[in-house]
């Protein structure tokens, strides 16, 4: 496992793309750390984006959402009540499971559509999977965790987002645990730093990135069997 060391490389890669995994806890700063590695050319494949578009108004996965949670999770303007279904799912398993098997199916796919436009490309192609660790995908060059100590995580939530205390614990506990997270770690970016630390640690996760050896041109898209791990509509970055 790297951390930030410096290794010797050339900067530029010719040829096929780099297909890297980027996952960190919900309050870890993984979303800075894709907005910095697309700043250096990486192109960024964003679960929970896509996971907000195939449900948006008109879709089929949130039409299936609606005929099996039922008009409340609906807002006034027809759009999914994110939270309403984290208060059904947070505490049914079952019902965790039923959202997991109408949206997971559609967000690989279009995860899926999404990398097979990049094969032609020569450039670094980072998957933004917050559960990468509790839905491992197959084919990755690597694997980047952005960490920071659990009292961190807590912090950001409760004074950038609103939590309270209870709810960002809450939340931490249904994902992987911290160090679930960086046994699969290929490089570790430590997010409890300012954002000149940070930027210090992204030069060096790209010339490590670059090292890398590429994937073959025919290359196919696994999309990952998801397990029971927690996954909520607010279970994000």
């Amino acid at each position: 496992m790297n951390t930030d060391s410096d290794i010797d490389h050339d900067d530029e890669i010719e040829g096929e793309p780099l297909l890297i995994g980027l996952t960190g806890g919900i309050g870890s700063g993984k979303s800075t750390v894709s907005l910095l590695l697309e700043g250096k050319g990486a192109i960024i494949i964003d679960a929970d984006a896509i996971v907000r578009e195939v449900q948006l108004p008109g879709s089929p996965v949130l039409t299936e959402l609606a005929a099996k949670f039922g008009s409340e999770v609906l807002a006034a303007d027809g759009s999914l009540d994110r939270q309403a279904v984290a208060n059904i799912v947070f505490t049914d398993p079952d019902a965790l499971k039923a959202l997991n098997a109408i949206v997971h199916p559609a967000v690989g796919k279009e995860m899926n559509r999404r990398m097979i436009e990049q094969r032609t490309t020569d450039r670094v192609v980072i998957l933004d999977i917050p559960l990468l660790t509790e839905n491992p995908r197959e084919g990755l060059q690597g694997k980047i965790v952005v960490d920071v100590p659990i009292e961190v995580q807590v912090e950001r939530l409760v004074n950038f987002r609103g939590f309270a205390e209870e709810d960002a614990r809450a939340r931490i506990s249904r994902q992987a645990t911290r160090e679930q997270r960086l046994e699969t770690a290929d490089f570790v970016i430590d997010n409890s730093g300012d954002l000149e630390s940070l930027t210090a640690q992204i030069d060096k996760l790209w010339t490590w990135l670059v090292s890398l050896p590429q994937l073959p041109a025919d290359y196919e898209p696994i999309t990952p069997t998801p397990n029971a791990g927690p996954k909520s509509p607010n279970n994000n970055t």
